[in-house]
C-alpha cells in the first residue's frame, strides 16, 4: 500500500480509499504485530484527516445555508 503522501496531503476521497484498504488488510490479517501497529497508526491518521474534511464541509454548509436555517 503506498503511502508516500502524509494523510494530511491527501484529498477526501484519497484517504477514505487509503483507509478502507488499511481496515482490508488488518481485518484479513496474515501481518506482523509491527506491520499492523504501522498499519493502525495510518488509519488513525487517515481517519482524523476524514473527519476534518467532513468537519469543513459541514462549516462550510451552515455558513452558505446561514443562521436562518434551524
Amino acid at each position: 500500500m503506498p503511502d508516500a503522501a502524509t494523510p494530511q496531503q491527501l484529498s477526501y476521497e484519497e484517504a477514505r480509499e487509503e483507509l478502507i484498504e488499511v481496515v482490508r488488510t488488518l481485518e484479513a490479517g496474515g501481518t506482523t504485530l509491527e506491520e499492523s501497529l504501522a498499519l493502525w497508526e495510518r488509519g488513525e491518521a487517515l481517519a482524523k484527516v476524514c473527519q476534518e474534511w467532513l468537519d469543513g464541509a459541514r462549516k462550510r454548509l451552515d455558513e452558505a445555508i446561514g443562521p436562518d436555517a434551524d
